[in-house]
C-alpha cells in the first residue's frame, strides 16, 4: 500500500527543516550567493561549497544534488531558475523545469520528503503571481510520477509568499 502523498506550506528558515533533501535556489556557478543560496551555504557549512565546486555549475531550469553536511537535511538539491527581467525566452518552461528535475532527482535518490523554497522569486524578480502556480502545478504533476515522494513543502520567507501558496494549494 503507498503512503499517502501530501503538500504543505510553512513559513519558516529551511535550513532548519528534517527532510530528506532541502531545494536550493541557486546560481548557476553553485557557488553561494545571496537569499537562500547564501543562508544554505552558510548552515551547510564549507564541505558544500568543495562539493559544489566539482559539479561545474548548473544550467537554468537543471538540477543537481549534494550532500547536506551541517544541515537536518539528508541531501541538498540546487536548482537555477529563470532570471524574470533577462530576455531569455521561455522561462515559464524553464521554471517548471526546476521543479521536475528536482522531483526527479529526490525520487532518484530515494528522497522522500522535499522542502522547495519559491524559486526565482526573490532576487531574480519573477512575480509571485505567476511562478506559485508553476510550482504548484508541476509538484502536484510530479507526485503522480513520483509516489515514492510522500511530503512536499513549501517554505516561505514572507507572509505574502505564504499567503500566496497556501491560497493555491487550497484550491482544487
Amino acid at each position: 500500500m503507498m503512503k499517502e502523498q501530501k503538500i504543505k506550506v510553512v513559513k519558516e528558515n529551511i535550513t532548519l527543516l528534517k527532510v530528506d533533501a532541502i531545494v536550493n535556489a541557486a546560481n548557476s556557478t553553485l557557488m553561494g550567493g545571496g537569499g537562500v543560496d547564501g543562508a544554505i551555504h552558510a548552515a551547510a557549512g564549507p564541505e558544500l561549497l568543495e562539493e559544489c565546486k566539482e559539479l561545474n555549475g548548473c544550467d537554468t531550469g537543471e538540477a543537481k544534488i549534494t550532500k547536506a553536511y551541517q544541515l537536518p537535511a539528508r541531501y541538498v538539491i540546487h536548482t537555477v531558475g529563470p532570471i524574470y527581467y533577462s530576455n531569455r525566452p521561455n522561462k515559464p518552461q524553464l521554471l517548471a523545469n526546476c521543479y521536475r528535475n528536482v522531483m526527479r532527482i529526490a525520487s532518484e535518490n530515494g528522497a522522500e520528503s522535499i522542502a522547495f523554497p519559491s524559486i526565482s522569486t526573490g532576487i531574480y524578480g519573477y512575480p509571485l503571481n505567476e511562478a506559485a502556480p508553476v510550482a504548484v502545478y508541476q509538484v502536484k504533476q510530479a507526485l503522480k510520477l513520483y509516489p515514492t515522494i510522500t511530503e512536499v513543502t513549501f517554505v516561505c520567507f514572507d507572509d505574502r509568499t505564504f499567503r500566496t501558496y497556501k491560497q493555491l494549494l487550497e484550491e482544487k
